[in-house]
């Protein structure tokens, strides 16, 4: 699966705490992050992490393509709901097409823990299935 990683600035303590936590988890599955995350969870985990820029500067954009080419699997989003972001419409548009392209989304730690959970015991696999079908939801 490609998995994307992603932190507001003052949550990003916490993903690098749970990418350490699931590391065996996501060791099996392809990583992606935007910058300075990605490059906080391979300093804390000597996971291999695929870099895009920061969320900022277009990172969250490079993530939302991927999700527009059936290449995303789920993304892993500590949002900072208490801070105003400045990128806040990228943010809004990366949220847009998880729910579009049906991706699995955790923006809050108590999420992130059911969806690692789900992957680790294989209940994420009705994307694969989707993906044979270009993409098809219809899973007769």
């Amino acid at each position: 699966m490609n998995i994307a990683l992603i932190a507001h600035d003052k949550k990003k303590d916490a993903l690098v705490q749970f990418a350490t936590a699931y590391k065996t988890i996501f060791a099996k599955h392809q990583l992606f992050a935007t910058g300075t995350t990605g490059q906080r969870i391979m300093d804390a985990t000597g996971l291999d992490v695929h870099r895009f820029q920061s969320g900022p500067l277009g990172g969250d954009q490079q993530i939302g393509a991927m999700i527009a080419q059936n290449n995303m699997d789920a993304i892993f989003f500590f949002r900072d709901p208490l801070t105003a972001q400045p990128h806040e419409p990228d943010v809004t548009a990366l949220v847009r097409l998880c729910d579009v392209y049906s991706i699995p989304l955790a923006t809050n730690m108590g999420t992130a823990e059911l969806l690692i959970r789900g992957m680790d015991e294989g209940l994420l696999e009705w994307r694969n299935i989707v993906k044979e079908n270009n993409g098809e939801e219809d899973l007769k």
